[in-house]
């Protein structure tokens, strides 16, 4: 049901572009494009996202990239989204989708807590 947007929280379709609030704009390039947090452009890691369709595997993702942004000590909430609409807008085909300051970091696979730990501390390099 959830393909028909029945039964949906109205807080997972409306989630923030990024952790600072920040909306999509056109001049920042975001989705898909660089993250428009300044603190993104200090190599730090401002919004990590899970994109899905809301399949177990794309919850274990979610609960997976939370375990590795609480390992690494950051101080952000992994967003998890299942709206069709907003995940058409990074441009992918295959989920679950790992999302990391606005660039995709993973796409069909499901990784473990170790390659998500290595894909955010490539970023925060």
């Amino acid at each position: 049901m959830a393909l028909f947007h029945l039964g949906k929280k109205q807080e997972e379709a409306k989630a923030p572009a990024c952790a600072c609030g920040g909306a999509p704009t056109e001049e920042t390039g975001v989705p898909g494009g660089a993250c428009c947090c300044p603190e993104a452009a200090e190599g730090k890691i401002c919004c990590v996202k899970v994109l899905g369709a809301g399949c177990k595997t794309c919850h274990t993702l979610h609960e997976r990239a939370c375990e590795a942004v609480r390992a690494l000590g950051l101080t952000l909430e992994v967003a998890y989204i299942t709206d069709m609409e907003l995940v058409m807008r990074y441009g992918v085909m295959r989920m679950p989708v790992l999302v990391i300051n606005e660039q995709v970091a993973s796409a069909g696979k499901l990784l473990t807590v170790a390659e998500i730990e290595a894909l955010l501390r490539e970023r925060m390099a």
